[in-house]
């Protein structure tokens, strides 16, 4: 069956489009009241995680809602680390947490890879679903949390402010935060292959933490498992091609060497100029972003104008795909998502010639 809309996939691969597809981070969200419902229906947010039918019914609901140009998997970047035994938990404000923190090269030693078709099998079960409920609307995007991302919660024990026993780890003993981070490397690709393999149609590598890093030790031990990651995905699936995503939060000083790993395009948050990043990578890659998610907070004259600069910025052709610089925060009015969408789709005509 062939994609109705396949404007999202095209302009990840370059190819003409007649305007700047839309989707955005976090769209299956407790900004939205028919998410909320089915959360508490879940019980926790891991049982709705773990439910391929919730799961598969909250990554549709934004569709319902708004004209987006992709769907994402509904789930969370710690479930591998969840899968390797170290007891995830969610706390009310808090965020994730885990119960076995990995701290010692005995922690290390004993994580295991896990088998995405056992272990994580309710993610590739709501993969399945999502797909054929989809019935090819939209493409569906696949992803995971990069390793060094999940090495900070793993090391941590949950989220943190200054990353003191990660860091601390990486410093002291980088041969060990080396092994760690191949063990993750080896987990991620495997995952992501058995998204695709379950009907993923995109995947994205979510490095949310490595903007926390240095510029030597971002590329040794960040961009270095992205590439790892990249070089192991299989992007060719029944004669189609699977694009694949970079997102580093913070990592717009890192941009060519980013694009030189071999993924079709770049994440950006609010705080790189869209313009000046199409600059510095020219036709290497498409890119991704980069609305401020306050702004959504903002006026509907505000929010268009807001788009309308964006799009202006990235200029003429295709390559650009319309998101936030980060997730949609979770008491944003659903109105002020439809104004951002309606906007791209209403702007972005003139920045195309198909």
């Amino acid at each position: 069956m062939t994609l109705k809309n396949d404007i999202f996939i095209k302009t990840l691969l370059k190819q003409p489009v007649d305007r700047t597809p839309i989707w955005m981070m976090r769209q299956a969200g407790r900004y939205l009241p028919e998410y909320r419902k089915i959360r508490e229906q879940a019980g926790s947010f891991m049982d709705l995680c773990t439910q391929p039918e919730l799961a598969c019914e909250v990554t549709l609901q934004p569709l319902e809602r708004f004209d987006f140009d992709a769907a994402i998997l509904f789930s969370d970047i710690l479930t591998i680390p969840d899968a390797m035994g170290l007891g995830l938990y969610f706390s009310e404000g808090e965020g994730p947490k885990f119960r076995n923190p990995v701290r010692t090269e005995s922690d290390i030693k004993k994580l295991s890879v896990p088998d995405p078709e056992i272990e994580l099998s309710y993610v590739m079960d709501a993969v399945r679903l999502i797909r054929k409920n989809l019935q090819e609307r939209v493409p569906l995007i696949g992803f995971s949390g990069s390793p060094w991302t999940l090495a900070t919660y793993m090391v941590e024990g949950g989220s943190s402010k200054n990353f003191r026993h990660v860091k601390g780890l990486m410093y002291e003993q980088p041969a060990l935060m080396h092994q760690m981070l191949d063990k993750l490397a080896q987990s991620v690709s495997a995952y992501l292959n058995a998204q695709i393999a379950a009907g993923a149609q995109t995947v994205m590598l979510f490095d949310t933490w490595g903007g926390m890093l240095s510029t030597e030790d971002y590329l040794e031990f960040s961009l270095r498992y992205a590439q790892q990651i990249r070089e192991s995905l299989n992007t060719n699936r029944d004669g189609q091609t699977i694009p694949t995503i970079l997102f580093t939060k913070g990592g717009g000083q890192w941009l060519e060497a980013m694009a030189d790993i071999g993924y079709d395009a770049l994440g950006l948050d609010w705080q790189t100029d869209i313009n000046l990043a199409r600059a510095r990578v020219g036709d290497k890659v498409a890119l991704q972003g980069n609305l401020d998610p306050i702004a959504l907070y903002a006026e509907p004259d505000v929010i268009r104008q807001k788009v309308k600069t964006i799009l202006e910025k990235f200029g003429e052709g295709s390559g650009h795909v319309f998101n936030l610089g980060h997730g949609i925060l979770p008491d944003v009015n659903p109105e002020h998502v439809k104004v951002m969408v309606d906007a791209v789709h209403e702007f972005s005509l003139a920045h195309h010639n198909v």
